[in-house]
């Protein structure tokens, strides 16, 4: 399964000539690589005419650029082949992508589903997404994550509603009638491509540095750098590795504030000779990162939250249910604990060395 990589920064600290240089690196090498971009000027700056389908740019080097109008296209096409499979009498047959105009909230959905299937088809072994690099694209990559404690909080909250209880067993025959399958609740959750299994693919891929991966890109300017702390933060919140920084020219003092992050200085690019950046790349694909998101210590009774570029009044800790909630900044991250910990009460928490440590 192809390693999606991502880059995170302030604008105009050089995400997408960095991404360029890794791409070229990478395909060179011999690795198959799918550049995907949302900006026009991924195609200015790496010299190739992108459009939304994938065009090649020089050997083992592909390129695409994301059209959200493209997107919504697709996405309702494969909507209606849903309805179809599902419903004896389809409704939405008459109504056409072309026409669809584009919703907030839809080019994130709609990207992300990109992604997964451009990772899933076997066709590349790394992705590299040039987006927008800030908060946007963390939220984006944190929506199985989020979407999955919606659906597991409110699929409770719906089980227990007297009004569903009475409704059941008189909708239930109404849907038989309807579809061509049965439908509840239950049926939707153990489906093996159901809600429940999506979203939790996807929690997984993104919790798996093989699978999803991040690089911070910053100038040393001081305020690129507090950024980029903050998007390393906001990365964890989420699940998200974060395996380095990258550091490209720029005025200001070369920073040692990322800590344990390794941390690679890189050269400029001089005109169309991309080979001395490509030297000063890391490894992308190797397996060392900063520390873990997250770590769940049953025996201990603990769980470890690892939040850098926050301090402690920035950080909000609430129980609600079984679950417990952090805030930092102006991220929330709700984490399902395992069995043994679900339902029980927090008895202490600190936050000691960029770590928030939970207790029960």
């Amino acid at each position: 399964m192809a390693l999606i990589l991502t880059f995170l920064g302030k604008g105009g600290t050089g995400r997408t000539t960095t991404a360029i240089a890794v791409a070229k690196k990478l395909s060179r090498s011999g690795q198959r690589v799918l550049l995907v971009g949302q900006d026009l000027s991924l195609g200015y700056l790496i010299q190739a005419a992108l459009t939304d389908a994938v065009t090649e740019i020089e050997t083992n080097l592909w390129g695409v650029y994301l059209r959200t109008t493209t997107l919504v296209e697709e996405g309702w096409e494969q909507i209606k082949d849903l309805e179809s499979q599902y419903l004896r009498s389809p409704t939405l047959k008459n109504v056409y992508g072309q026409e669809l105009g584009v919703l907030p909230g839809m080019d994130e959905i709609l990207t992300l589903n990109a992604l997964w299937q451009y990772q899933t088809s076997g066709k590349y072994d790394v992705i590299l997404y040039d987006g927008p690099g800030n908060l946007s694209t963390l939220r984006m990559l944190g929506i199985p994550e989020t979407a999955s404690w919606y659906w597991r909080r409110f699929r409770q909250v719906l089980e227990e509603s007297d009004v569903v209880k009475t409704l059941v067993p008189f909708l239930q025959p109404v849907a038989v009638a309807l579809l061509n399958v049965g439908w509840n609740l239950d049926e939707l959750s153990q489906a093996s491509r159901g809600p429940e299994a999506l979203l939790r693919d996807g929690k997984n891929a993104l919790a798996d540095p093989s699978r999803f991966a991040a690089y911070l890109v910053t100038t040393p300017n001081p305020t690129a750098v507090l950024v980029a702390k903050s998007l390393w933060g906001g990365a964890q919140q989420i699940g998200l590795t974060v395996k380095g920084v990258l550091i490209t020219p720029g005025m200001g003092t070369v920073t040692t504030d990322f800590e344990p992050l390794p941390v690679n200085v890189l050269p400029s690019l001089q005109g169309d000779n991309w080979n001395e950046l490509m030297v000063g790349l890391p490894d992308v694909q190797g397996t060392g990162s900063g520390p873990k998101p997250l770590e769940i210590m049953v025996t201990a009774r603990q769980v470890k939250v690892f939040l850098p570029g926050f301090s402690k009044k920035d950080v909000k800790l609430t129980q609600y249910g079984p679950e417990i909630t952090i805030e930092a900044g102006d991220q929330r991250r709700n984490i399902d604990l395992p069995s043994s910990l679900r339902g029980q009460a927090v008895t202490g928490a600190k936050f000691q060395d960029s770590y928030l440590i939970i207790s029960f």
